[in-house]
């Protein structure tokens, strides 16, 4: 194959891989939007494959909380500021693991400033609702877990039945009689981190109430270097913690955050000082999470309601009409003046300009990333650059065919020389969206994201696209002019 040839297999590739990426976003929002509320409640998979819909566009509750860090005690300056860090890192981690089982798809959960914390959920009609979960106290449990073939038998007859086994561990109430009859007395289903799913005993053993510390330290018996994570539990949780290790060596012991199991150690010896350590191979971040999930048994500090935004889904709506026209009236618009205004070259570059709007939504469905109204002017802003692109490699071209060149030639010196200007506009507005991605919050990100892969694609449709269509005119000898 020719160079010509790979350049067209990778563009009728890219535009495959974009039809594909957006096709369950197509079929999700074609949904009724009651049908569409319930499988985000059973966590339908085809949410990790879907164009989300930030808060402005799809209505929802923004509340600002406010930490009352005067409860945070500490004998130095330092040491508050470090408290009051710590104590915003797990109240935004206990936030997070609250909202999941709310079952809102792509919340925004990010610390503003010191002590202020912004929470944003899409599509929560209840915002009562929302407040009541947020500001309860965290239940940190520690349980049994059952070994054997239970779980698999339970799994197994879930399926069968085609019963979600998350939902069935989120709702046992509503499971039929003959599966719930698979149940080890005083055990119960409970849903775990990265979708797995634990049979874990009813009454936990211990509680967070027991918990004094939980910290990450490095080394330990191993020598081997890898975080641990280091537990000290108050007098009566140590001898409760003596019993249980003597008892179940080598039985996994299940760490449950508001009824989701966080890790399952194992249990290796007896533990009489009530100071245990849980290894394994860590990575440094996994050891500060599970550490910040053992300390989270209930909210670090009181937290304040602030601010308070309700979206209202009708407001949404509107938001979703009025950007989308706002899209198709400008996008039309240049479309037909570059049409109008360079003829054959101008088509190209519509096409080119259309191909850039899909491949730009596709990138966003693939990354999981979430569409809001500054995400759309972002979009609109990246067209922008693409057409002025476009119009840079076109102007050059005319000159060059002013000159005296040949089709041929006036085209490659076109592309050749307006690329350094297309390269440097583009390099200096990626690097203004990183910035905006890296210090800005909620929309200003949004737009920054959207932004940013639309000067990816923007690169890819007017240079390389367009160009591999000229390539391929020119590879016919009838073809000695150019409409410009």
């Amino acid at each position: 194959m020719t160079k010509l040839h790979w350049k067209t297999l990778a563009i009728v590739l890219a535009v495959v891989l974009a039809v594909a990426l957006l096709y369950p976003t197509a079929i999700w929002y074609r949904l009724p939007a009651a049908e569409r509320e319930k499988r985000e409640l059973m966590k339908d998979p085809i949410l990790n494959r879907i164009l989300n819909l930030g808060l402005d566009l799809r209505g929802g509750t923004h509340l600002v909380l406010e930490l009352e860090t005067d409860k945070i005690v500490a004998k130095t300056v330092e040491e508050q500021k470090a408290a009051v860090n710590e104590a915003a890192d797990r109240a935004i981690e206990i936030l997070r693991n609250r909202i999941d089982q709310f079952g809102v798809a792509e919340p925004l959960i990010a610390r503003q400033g010191e002590k202020w914390i912004v929470v944003q959920l899409p599509g929560v009609k209840d915002p009562e609702r929302a407040k009541e979960l947020i500001g309860k106290t965290a239940l940190l449990e520690f349980s049994l877990v059952r070994d054997g073939a239970e779980l698999e038998i339970i799994v197994s007859k879930l399926r069968e039945k085609d019963i979600s086994v998350s939902s069935a561990a989120a709702h046992p109430e509503g499971l039929p009689k003959d599966i719930l009859s698979l149940f080890p007395t005083g055990y119960v289903l409970r849903n775990g981190r990265e979708g797995r799913v634990w049979l874990v005993q009813a009454q936990p053993e211990l509680t967070g109430a027991s918990l004094v510390d939980a910290k990450v330290q490095l080394g330990g018996g191993s020598g081997m270097g890898y975080p641990e994570v280091s537990l000290e539990f108050n007098p009566d949780g140590a001898k409760t913690f003596s019993r249980v290790t003597e008892s179940n060596i080598n039985r996994n012991l299940a760490i449950i955050l508001d009824g989701v199991v966080q890790s399952a150690p194992t249990i290796r010896s007896r533990i009489p000082d009530g100071k245990a350590v849980i290894e394994g191979s860590f990575t440094a971040d996994d050891a500060k999470l599970l550490s910040t999930v053992l300390r989270a048994g209930a909210l670090p500090a009181p937290v304040t309601i602030i601010e308070e935004r309700t979206v209202g889904p009708t407001l949404g709506e509107d938001s979703i009409r009025a950007g989308v026209m706002s899209s198709v009236v400008g996008m039309a618009m240049i479309m037909v003046f570059m049409a109008f205004y360079y003829r054959g070259g101008g088509l190209v570059t519509d096409v080119a300009l259309f191909l850039n709007f899909v491949l730009v939504l596709a990138s966003m469905a693939y990354l999981q990333a979430t569409l809001t109204l500054p995400g759309i002017a972002g979009l609109i802003l990246s067209l922008g650059m693409a057409v002025d692109a476009n119009v840079l490699v076109l102007e050059r071209t005319r000159e060059e065919l002013r000159s005296g060149k040949t089709a041929r030639m006036a085209v490659d010196m076109g592309y050749d020389r307006a690329f350094s200007a297309i390269l440097d506009t583009n390099v200096t507005t990626m690097i203004a969206s990183l910035f905006l991605y890296q210090f800005g919050t909620g929309p200003v990100k949004g737009f920054a994201v959207t932004l940013s892969i639309g000067i990816a694609m923007s690169m890819f449709t007017a240079v390389f696209v367009t160009r591999t269509y000229y390539d391929w005119r020119f590879t016919n000898r009838e073809y000695t002019a150019v409409s410009v």
